[in-house]
């Protein structure tokens, strides 16, 4: 994917959750299928994009990912939450939902 496609995508989706990961982190790889669960089950209508940031150096230059994994949610094109490492599901869930539920009506 490329940089100019990703941001089109940004643009046009009612939210984007950008997951950047690597394939040597352990915490990547545990977080990741409960994020996509938490996701597909309380937020349907946020496209989910995996990316290793190491195989996509121009990206993750772009979006200032400077370890993983990192979260980022845009909601209506903008930056809304950046989580790195250490991150609560259930924190990002109840920041999500009011914003999310009135971008969804």
């Amino acid at each position: 994917m490329t940089l100019e496609a990703l941001q089109q995508i940004i643009r046009e989706e009612v939210g984007v959750l950008l997951y950047f990961s690597g394939e040597n982190c352990n915490v990547c790889h545990a977080l990741r299928p409960k994020f996509k669960e938490l996701f597909e089950s309380e937020f349907p209508l946020i496209r989910q994009i995996y990316l290793d940031a190491h195989e996509n150096p121009e990206i993750s230059a772009h979006f200032q990912v400077f370890s993983v994994p990192t979260m980022i949610v845009f909601l209506d094109g903008r930056e809304f939450i950046r989580e790195g490492r250490a991150v609560s599901l259930h924190q990002m869930a109840q920041q999500l939902q009011r914003p999310y539920s009135m971008m969804t009506q």
